[in-house]
C-alpha cells in the first residue's frame, strides 16, 4: 500500500465563539491510501485541546502509513485495526480515526458496497442534524435560527457559557421565539459551577431546551453524575466522555454522551461505545469538530444509531473540499457509493485555491 499526505486551511464562513475560545479556521491532514489502483482517503484535523497541530498530525499519519506496509492488504490491515483497537501508548485517537476512515474508504471501493453495509447496516443512514449557533447576541441568534428553520434544520444548538448567564439565557429565549418549532440543545463548554448549572437549568427546561451538554467543567464526572440525577432536563457528557473508560464511568449516571470519532479513536472505537451503553439508560450522542465532509462522513454511516445528531462541522466552512454527505436541509445522509461516499468537489484551479491544499508526502 502507498500512502500520501496533504494539509488543507479550512476557513469558517464566520468565527464560531464558545465559552473557551472563538474559532475562524482549523488546518486538516489528509491521508491517501492506494492498494492496486484503488485510493481511500481519511482526514485528522488540528486541535488546541489535544495538543495536535498540523505539524504533529502530519509526523504522526506518516508514521502510521509507513505501518500500513506490514500488511498485505487494506483488508488485513482494518482487521488489524479493528481487532485491536487503540490502545495505551499508540498513536492519538485523531490519527487513529483517520487512518481507519482512509482503510474503510478503500475497502469499501474494492468490495464496491458503502462503509455503512460493511458495519451491518442495510439502508444509508438519513439523520436530522443539529446545527450549531455560537455566543452571540440575542438579535443576531434570533436570525439565524430563523434562517435555519426555513431551511429545513429540526434541531439547533446553542452555545453558552458567557460571563453573565443572562445573557444565555436571553440567547436562548431569542433563538426559541425564532424558530418554536425546532429542538433545542445546550452547549456552556465546561463554563458553569455546580451552583450555576444548579440555578439555570430549570430556566432552560422551562424554555424547551431538550438537553444540555457538559454543563460542568471537565475532570470531575462524579459531579456531573451527580447534577444529572437531579437535573430537569437530561445532561449530556462530552468533554468528559472521549474513550471507552470515560464512558464505562458515565453510563447509567447521565443521560448521554456525546461521541467524537477524532476523540475515541473512530468507528469500531464508536461502535464498542454503542454496545456498552446498550441497557445502561444514557444515550448516544454522535458529535464533531469543524471538517470537511472527509472528515464528517465516517460518522455519518453510524447515524442511525445515535439519539442526537450533531454533525455540522462541515456546514461551518466557507468552502468545503468534499461533497456526499448533504446537511444543507437540515439531514444528513451516507450515499449508497462504496466506501465512504465523498468526492473531491472540483478539480479545477479555483478549486483547488480555495482549499489551500499543500501536498506533502508520497511514498
Amino acid at each position: 500500500m502507498k500512502t500520501g499526505r496533504r494539509t488543507v486551511r479550512l476557513d469558517l464562513a464566520e468565527p464560531l465563539r464558545i465559552s473557551r475560545s472563538v474559532m475562524s479556521a482549523r488546518d486538516a491532514v489528509w491521508l491517501d491510501v492506494a492498494h492496486e489502483g484503488v485510493s481511500g482517503h481519511g482526514e485528522a484535523v488540528t486541535s488546541v485541546r489535544q495538543r495536535l497541530d498540523a505539524g504533529t498530525l502530519g509526523r504522526l499519519l506518516a508514521a502510521a502509513g509507513a505501518d500500513l506496509a506490514r500488511f498485505p492488504d487494506p483488508e488485513s490491515a482494518l482487521e488489524a485495526l479493528r481487532t485491536d483497537g487503540p490502545s495505551r501508548g499508540s498513536a492519538p485517537p485523531a490519527v487513529t480515526a483517520a487512518v481507519e476512515a482512509a482503510l474503510l474508504d478503500l475497502v469499501g471501493k474494492r468490495a464496491g458496497r458503502p462503509v455503512h453495509r460493511l458495519l451491518g447496516l442495510a439502508q444509508p443512514p438519513v439523520a436530522a442534524t443539529a446545527r450549531t449557533i455560537g455566543i452571540t447576541s440575542p438579535a443576531r441568534a434570533a436570525a439565524r435560527a430563523r434562517s435555519l428553520a426555513a431551511s429545513g434544520f429540526e434541531v439547533i444548538k446553542v452555545k453558552a457559557g458567557t460571563p453573565d448567564p443572562e445573557e444565555d439565557v436571553e440567547r436562548v429565549r431569542a433563538v426559541r421565539g425564532a424558530a418554536p418549532r425546532a429542538r433545542l440543545l445546550l452547549d456552556p463548554n465546561g463554563a458553569w459551577t455546580v451552583a450555576r448549572a444548579t440555578a439555570l437549568l430549570p430556566r432552560f427546561a422551562a424554555l424547551g431546551v431538550e438537553a444540555v451538554e457538559q454543563p460542568l467543567a471537565p475532570g470531575d464526572p462524579e459531579a456531573l453524575g451527580r447534577l444529572a440525577e437531579r437535573s430537569p432536563l437530561p445532561v449530556v457528557a462530552d468533554e468528559d466522555a472521549a474513550d471507552l473508560e470515560d464512558v464505562r464511568r458515565l453510563a447509567g449516571r447521565v443521560h448521554g454522551v456525546n461521541v467524537k470519532l477524532a476523540e475515541c479513536g473512530g468507528v469500531h472505537a464508536a461502535l464498542r461505545i454503542a454496545e456498552l451503553l446498550d441497557g445502561s439508560g444514557t444515550r448516544l450522542m454522535l458529535g464533531c469538530l469543524a471538517a470537511s465532509t472527509l472528515g464528517l462522513a465516517p460518522a455519518v454511516h453510524l447515524a442511525g444509531r445515535a439519539r442526537w445528531t450533531d454533525l455540522d462541522g462541515h456546514l461551518l466552512l466557507a468552502h468545503d473540499p468534499w461533497t456526499g454527505i448533504g446537511g444543507e436541509d437540515g439531514f444528513v445522509r451516507a450515499s449508497g457509493l462504496p466506501g465512504l461516499g465523498v468526492e473531491p468537489r472540483g478539480t479545477r484551479p479555483a478549486d483547488r485555491a480555495r482549499t489551500g491544499v499543500r501536498r506533502e508526502d508520497l511514498a
